[in-house]
């Protein structure tokens, strides 16, 4: 039996309080529709997993407030046998944040647009109705709803959605700021051994020193775990950090399989994580998270308000495909031998590769390094 909802509880019910899930909010409570964020969290910010860099652009969609960040200007790369060399690029920096307090500035943000925030809300399911869609165990109907809620989204599973099957997995660990980290550099170490598929890093946070490792899958899917403590007696004569006090401990899936299919059905739409918008390649996801959290904002205000057209199909039109990242995922999770990268990780050719990989491109005289993970 279909059942009829004669007067929806919001227009738009936004499953988890995420990067995109909040801009996406304060988008579209800004453009008059009545919004429910809804997260099984304690409070924003909380059980926060990831690294939080942000890339220069990522302030285009977003002006986070400069208190909560500081100013990395450039990458140190680092070959399995302990040599460097520096990557800068004229007037780009990446952001090192308190993500905590991101979180928290984000949720206010939207809040102050006119959301409601329920945070310790668990979503549980959902059924379709005729003109809603019914959230089960929360007694609340929304006109729309719009999964942000992660990399292995219960928004996905509910609604028969695409989901997230090839992952990078992380690890890492926040230490007290310590000097023994050069501030001016992301440093990203490149090692099969301890990082097949990805790499390790060290980053001068703001307010603190923060050390991660991630590795993908094996062929065939052969499964990997990072190995932190080998990582971190690696590094240790350079750092020192076993001198330091560990703030904090995390880990967790990084989606590296690019976008979901299905990205949608009739009253539904995923995003952020959910939707697979994390570059296979470098993981990083928080300015796509920006970026297409405000526009999911936009496109549901135009659906639900003026008949604008299908939320899903202007989203899938307009999100990026990764098809080249996709197969360059594929070629460096087979992971080449240390001993091939000692010898040609800083030819000229190798370095090319590398400002290809680590620089993305967005002007023809500037690049964009992604080098940490968006996620954990």
């Amino acid at each position: 039996m279909t059942h009829v909802c004669s007067k929806p509880d919001f227009d738009l019910a936004i499953i988890g309080a995420s990067f995109a899930g909040l801009v996406a909010a304060r988008s579209a409570a800004h453009r008059g529709l009545k919004v429910a964020v809804i997260d099984a969290k304690t409070e924003p910010g909380a059980r926060v997993r990831t690294t939080g860099i942000l890339v220069k652009e990522a302030i285009d969609e977003c002006d986070v407030p400069a208190a909560l960040t500081r100013k990395i200007p450039g990458v140190r790369l680092y070959a399995p046998n302990g040599k460097h060399t520096d990557l800068t690029a004229r007037g780009y920096y990446f952001l090192a944040t308190d993500t905590p307090a991101i979180m928290r500035w984000l949720a206010g943000e939207a809040a102050r647009a006119g959301a409601q925030l329920w945070f310790g809300a668990r979503f549980t399911g959902a059924s379709m109705e005729e003109t809603c869609v019914r959230l089960h165990g929360l007694d609340v109907s929304a006109r729309y709803v719009l999964g942000a809620d992660g990399a292995k989204s219960s928004v996905a599973k509910t609604f028969g959605l695409g989901r997230n099957t090839e992952f990078l997995i992380g690890m890492e660990t926040e230490y007290e700021q310590t000097p023994t980290v050069d501030p001016d550099f992301l440093h990203c170490f490149i090692d099969t051994r301890l990082a097949p598929g990805y790499l390790g890093w060290v980053v001068p946070g703001a307010g603190m020193t923060q050390v991660g490792l991630a590795v993908s899958d094996g062929p065939f899917g052969a499964r990997r775990k990072p190995d932190m403590d080998a990582f971190l007696r690696q590094i240790d004569s350079r750092f020192a950090l076993w001198n330091c006090a560990v703030l904090r401990k995390r880990s967790g899936p990084i989606p590296c399989g690019g976008l979901v299919s299905p990205l949608s059905t009739h009253r539904v739409l995923l995003t952020g994580d959910a939707a697979g918008l994390v570059s296979p390649l470098t993981a990083g996801g928080i300015r796509l998270a920006f970026q297409y959290g405000r526009r999911c904002g936009g496109a549901i205000a135009n659906y639900l308000l003026d008949d604008g057209p299908d939320p899903g199909a202007v989203m899938a039109r307009e999100y990026p495909r990764f098809g080249l990242k996709t197969w360059l995922r594929r070629l460096w999770s087979a992971a080449p031998a240390n001993a091939v990268l000692n010898t040609t990780l800083f030819t000229p050719p190798m370095r090319a590769l590398a400002r290809r990989i680590y620089f993305e491109s967005r002007r023809t005289d500037r690049f964009a390094p992604v080098p940490a993970p968006a996620a954990l």
